[in-house]
């Protein structure tokens, strides 16, 4: 998969460094290691607010001295770079998604689209939902609707959690942080801070349906013109870059990252949901392109959307 010649990303889209949205919800940094990695990433890979969460897991305020990273500054990148560098990559899957989701958004559920920050940051940053590492992984914050990302995480994603390194296996990361976004602007993000936890609860269907607009943004990103340029962003997907996006979607299934790290599964602790139905969720919405096929809070069946 490439991005397609002539495709370009909007000029200033994503942040680079600085100190983010602001400490909404205190100090709540979280020292790194590979042990905190572990832990953090167990409990919030792919989560939709880490402040609750991280204040959960230190049991309060755990303000560690962590400065935020480097000066502050915005990513400006060719399709070339985009096509070989990690960190223009996101950029412009940051673009693209604003394309797909400016049109689908509005005519499927007739709410306008808004686009959510982006932010690249090393080391820690303070965030509208508190300060994190890079041991947090991925996140989005709805106090300052910001997709925040270290690109470090996407080699941990290879070396510990056995996921393909392609590049839609880096997209779906970002496509998926989007997709909180789009569910905060819907007005469902909230539904897993009331039921965060096991099997069929709101936690679990909130990143359910994260996988599944993940997978709208796949049907759409190789056929949506960039009014911009007059060219979509992606080439046509291949099967390839589909297993892509399937191996990193089933590396974080609770059901596998529990056994690898406790040698059981317990059901009770899930937060995201298992490798099949993250793999079933982005599928449902890449066959279909459509909203109202991600419904996962009225789903009889989580495993067959």
């Amino acid at each position: 998969m490439t991005f397609r010649e002539g495709s370009q990303m909007e000029p200033g889209r994503v942040s680079v460094g600085g100190s983010g949205g602001g400490g909404g919800r205190g100090k709540l940094a979280i020292g790194g290691g590979a042990g905190g990695l572990v832990v953090i990433v167990l409990a919030l890979l792919f989560g939709g607010d880490p402040g609750a969460i991280l204040n959960q897991i230190s049991g309060g305020d755990s303000s560690a001295g962590q400065n935020d990273s480097g000066s502050s500054g915005t990513l400006e990148c060719t399709v070339a770079e985009a096509n070989s560098s990690v960190d223009c990559r996101i950029g412009f899957t940051a673009s693209s998604l604003d394309t797909v989701w400016e049109s689908q958004l509005q005519s499927q559920t007739g709410v306008a689209y808004v686009q959510p920050k982006v932010r690249q940051f090393s080391g820690a940053i303070n965030t509208g939902c508190g300060n994190a590492t890079s041991a947090v992984g991925p996140f989005y914050c709805p106090a300052d609707s910001t997709a925040y990302f270290d690109t470090s995480f996407f080699q941990v994603l290879v070396d510990q959690f056995g996921s393909s390194g392609g590049p839609l296996a880096q997209e779906y990361v970002v496509a998926h942080e989007i997709g909180h976004h789009i569910q905060n602007q819907l007005g469902d993000i909230g539904r897993a801070q009331a039921d965060p936890q096991g099997p069929e609860s709101g936690g679990v269907k909130v990143e359910l349906q994260a996988d599944c607009y993940a997978g709208i943004w796949a049907h759409y990103a190789a056929e949506t013109v960039d009014p911009d340029t007059g060219v979509p962003f992606l080439e046509p997907l291949t099967s390839t870059d589909i297993d892509d996006a399937l191996s990193a979607a089933s590396s974080v299934g609770d059901d596998r990252i529990q056994q690898a790290s406790t040698g059981r599964v317990n059901p009770e602790g899930w937060t995201h949901g298992s490798s099949a139905q993250r793999q079933a969720w982005f599928t449902a919405g890449y066959d279909t392109g459509q909203v109202a096929a991600c419904d996962t809070f009225s789903a009889r069946d989580l495993n067959n959307p």
